[in-house]
């Protein structure tokens, strides 16, 4: 049995926060230039290179990718041989959170009642979703989601009949309706099977996977790749100005599904897919 102290997990989780809304993950980076270097428009390259500046100066003057800087939205993952200690889990990770957005003077997005509407001010509470895994380490995946791009996402409850040519058309659907919406390029998650909440929460940790890795299904991967090429066919472009490079990818993950049902989640991201993950 290893013992964590939780303070450990807020001081790593406020480290996060500041850093991924400052630089952009590695993989998401280089997508953004190969965008650029493929891209057959010209103004298409100058959205693009204007994108390119723009992560520039975030990083040389500690300025935020993107002004919405997101609801945290957090993967973590338990080992069973873990035991915290110093206070709840939870609330430590919520104190993560607020340390990361109040000392990192980055926006504070959250409402406290979806209707009455006051501002928490310290950008809390995280949307988590644990996991319980083997062994004595934790695995935290942050992700700070924009609502630009998450107004854009969509379920789809299909019948099976419908099937993966069904399950395409609502993924291109998706994309269409989000046009411009979802500052383009982005990156498209798709959550299929498991039940309806189940299907989103795929489609939302889908996007946390690094770009241009694919599934290791066969099926599934080639159905990222078609999509892929479908989508940058679709005409929509950098800043949904028109060009080739409308997505850097289609991440796509299943679950097994009731025999009477087909959910589908399409969740889409811009190109500031913030993802960071770290192991204590």
């Amino acid at each position: 049995m290893r013992e964590i102290n939780v303070n450990q997990i807020t001081e790593n989780i406020k480290e996060m926060c500041i850093e991924i809304n400052h630089f952009l993950s590695k993989d998401m980076k280089n997508a953004l230039y190969n965008s650029y270097e493929n891209e057959k428009s010209e103004l298409g390259k100058l959205i693009l290179n204007q994108l390119k500046d723009n992560l520039n100066v975030a990083e040389n003057e500690m300025i935020p990718i993107c002004q919405d800087t997101g609801m945290a939205v957090i993967f973590i993952k338990v080992g069973q041989d873990v035991h915290f200690v110093g206070g709840n889990l939870e609330d430590a990770i919520n104190e993560g959170v607020r340390k990361g957005y109040v000392e990192g003077y980055l926006r504070k997005s959250v409402v406290d009642d979806p209707i009455i509407r006051n501002n928490t001010g310290d950008n809390t509470p995280a949307v988590i979703h644990y996991e319980i895994t083997e062994g004595e380490n934790v695995e935290i995946t942050l992700a700070p989601k924009g609502f630009g791009s998450e107004n854009m996402s969509k379920v789809y409850m299909l019948k099976p009949a419908d099937g993966i040519e069904g399950v395409k058309d609502a993924v291109i659907d998706a994309v269409k309706c989000a046009g411009p919406n979802a500052c383009p390029p982005i990156v498209v998650g798709v959550g299929i099977g498991g039940t309806f909440e189940k299907c989103a929460i795929l489609s939302k940790k889908a996007l946390t996977r690094e770009v241009g890795l694919h599934s290791d299904i066969d099926y599934v991967k080639e159905m990222e790749i078609e999509l892929l090429e479908r989508i940058n066919k679709l005409g929509i472009g950098p800043g949904g100005l028109g060009g080739t490079q409308t997505a850097f990818a289609v991440n796509v993950e299943t679950y097994p599904t009731h025999i009477a049902g087909l959910p589908i989640a399409v969740n889409i991201c811009c190109h500031v897919n913030r993802h960071i993950t770290r192991t204590i």
